[in-house]
């Protein structure tokens, strides 16, 4: 992903999904190597519902 749409995918996160700027780091630390898999990233610790993994599949489909 390049800047802008990571930028966008953060506010995204941040303003639909109310996840905490904690949860977002720690799913970047753990998806480095593979961005495709931060939504998986996120509902493997538990921070995100398998409705908000969908909606994060959604905006990476359609951004």
């Amino acid at each position: 992903m390049n800047t802008t749409k990571i930028n966008l995918f953060k506010q995204f996160l941040l303003e639909e999904l109310a996840l905490p700027l904690s949860a977002i780091a720690l799913a970047e630390r753990r998806s480095e190597d593979s961005p495709n898999l931060f939504g998986m990233v996120l509902w493997q610790y538990g921070l995100v519902t398998t409705q908000q993994l969908e909606r994060i599949w959604d905006w990476m489909a359609t951004a």
